[in-house]
């Protein structure tokens, strides 16, 4: 196994470069996840790559799971500070499936719901469908996504030790720290992700090779 450093810009040209040549995924589009810990930066890397990719000329569709959450009665049933609800309750899988992943599946509508419930005001959002037209990419980021069986045609992994993760999660948010525990014994992100991200050092993030 080979660790190549890159810079943020580097790592996500080389990103749009990978997800560009990639072969039309299920209904003529791709469906590619950004995951990692809300410390690792997941959001610019999707979003730097999702601006590469336009230049391309590629159609993209970005989304954030932080935008697919359930409501906070079922979030907080156990407490507002429970790790186990946090990695198994508080993301909406099957909204994603039925409001993202389904319409672009082949005979689907091609229509996407960017967004379906917002956490803070706790209410839905009331987003329209957009469409993604063939040979678009729908770009996911956030964490936990890997061992949901969502139907990705490239899963990128930013992993962070657990030193590492501990120090950039704010003190508030700690408490998530046993759920990424779980998560790496459990989803094994780093083994099952196609491409994996050191991301310890914002500055200098390395693409495992092999």
């Amino acid at each position: 196994m080979q660790v190549r450093p890159l810079s943020p810009e580097a790592l996500a040209e080389h990103l749009a470069e990978r997800i560009a040549a990639l072969p039309p995924g299920a209904g003529g589009r791709l469906r590619v996840a950004v995951d990692g810990a809300p410390a690792a930066g997941t959001a610019g890397l999707a979003d730097a790559a999702a601006d590469r990719l336009r230049l391309l000329g590629r159609p993209v569709l970005r989304l954030s799971a932080g935008d697919f959450l359930r409501p906070a009665s079922l979030r907080y049933e156990y407490g507002h500070e429970d790790p186990d609800s946090y990695y198994d309750g508080w993301l909406d899988t099957n909204a994603l499936f039925r409001e993202v992943f389904d319409p672009l599946e082949p005979g689907g509508s091609g229509r996407v719901l960017p967004s379906l419930w917002d956490p803070r005001a706790d209410r839905a959002t009331r987003a329209a469908p957009v469409p993604l037209p063939p040979g678009g990419v729908l770009l996911l980021d956030g964490p936990l996504l890997l061992g949901r069986w969502l139907p990705l045609d490239l899963s990128v992994h930013l992993r962070l030790s657990p030193a590492a993760l501990a120090r950039r999660t704010p003190a508030e948010d700690r408490w998530t720290l046993p759920a990424f525990a779980r998560y790496e014994q459990e989803a094994r992100p780093a083994e099952t992700a196609d491409l994996v991200v050191r991301a310890d050092d914002q500055r200098r993030p390395a693409l495992v090779i092999g």
